[in-house]
């Protein structure tokens, strides 16, 4: 991990105390439901993962699942022929979400869940800047750059769920960085195809001259040998980053957090293996955990505590 990534790390990281009770809020009703209805609908691996947690927790990872996904959405409105939003227009979004001004149907929850869990603004702001460099075609040099996109769009969303998860020592916030940076990766290399043609190469630059790729090879989708060489460097360098985020899964509450983040990142570091099954090819199918290989990953963690 770069000393530049490192140096974004929370300089604070007070207890946290929510009131056990604040998600039985009538008014929070509606809005929560809308929130587990976003997870289960679009998060399906999180969803599946997510009913080893109390009931406080679940309804808190589900309105932050649900903020995140709107910033990411109103980002990709572009794509289906609408004019994507400046940042600015969605921190003006984000201080009436948390002013308890706005109609979106999720804003009331997030808003509670910021205030209990002591969920920062700015780190809502950061994820903001993270996905709106999405907007254009986008390309990366090296690693440096990577972990600073990874941390923009995944990272800041593994600090935020640590808070949720009931992280007390923030010298294992690097290790939430990690569990954000591997399984952003995991989605690059998932998605190489289908971020391609939206004109976005994620796969820094240096690593595909490294291995002699073309921006011709990855329209062409030809999954050859130099191909399965980088798809081979680039799943070892996920799966270090898994094994670092392991180390901090006991600083999390033993609750259903710890769980509930263990088995989410055995699901994930499972796409990595059914990349590595299809040698490389991810560009004739989508690969992906299934359901009765997610329940295996749920028993095995189950049995070994």
């Amino acid at each position: 991990m770069t000393p530049a990534l490192l140096e974004k790390l929370p300089s604070s990281w007070p207890p946290v105390c929510p009131s056990p009770q604040w998600h039985r809020d009538p008014a929070l009703t509606t809005p929560l439901a809308a929130c587990r209805e976003a997870t289960r609908a679009h998060a399906t691996s999180f969803f599946f993962a997510s009913r080893l947690l109390p009931a406080q927790k679940k309804c808190a990872a589900y309105a932050l699942y649900a903020f995140c996904r709107w910033v990411d959405d109103s980002f990709d409105e572009m794509e289906a022929g609408k004019t994507a939003p400046e940042s600015t227009a969605l921190f003006v979004a984000l201080d009436e979400i948390l002013a308890g001004r706005s109609t979106l149907p999720f804003a009331p929850a997030f808003a509670a869940t910021c205030r209990e869990y002591d969920i920062e603004r700015a780190w809502c702001c950061d994820l903001i800047e993270g996905c709106a460099r999405d907007r254009l075609p986008l390309r990366l040099a090296n690693l440096a750059e990577l972990e600073i996109y990874c941390y923009y769009v995944a990272s800041i969303v593994g600090i935020m769920m640590s808070r949720i998860f009931g992280l007390q020592d923030a010298a294992l916030l690097p290790r939430a960085v990690e569990m954000g940076l591997a399984m952003q990766l995991t989605n690059i290399l998932r998605d190489v195809r289908e971020d391609f043609e939206r004109g976005r190469i994620y796969l820094p630059a240096e690593d595909l001259a490294r291995f002699n790729i073309s921006e011709d090879q990855l329209r062409e989708g030809r999954a050859n040998d130099n191909w399965r060489a980088l798809m081979r460097f680039e799943t070892a360098r996920a799966r270090a980053w898994y094994a670092g985020a392991e180390l901090g899964l006991p600083g999390l509450d033993n609750d259903g957090s710890r769980m509930t983040a263990r088995v989410m990142e055995r699901v994930y570091a499972g796409i990595l293996t059914e990349i590595e099954r299809a040698q490389g090819d991810v560009f004739t199918g989508r690969r992906y955990v299934p359901l009765w290989r997610k329940c295996l990953i749920l028993g095995q963690c189950l049995l070994a505590g």
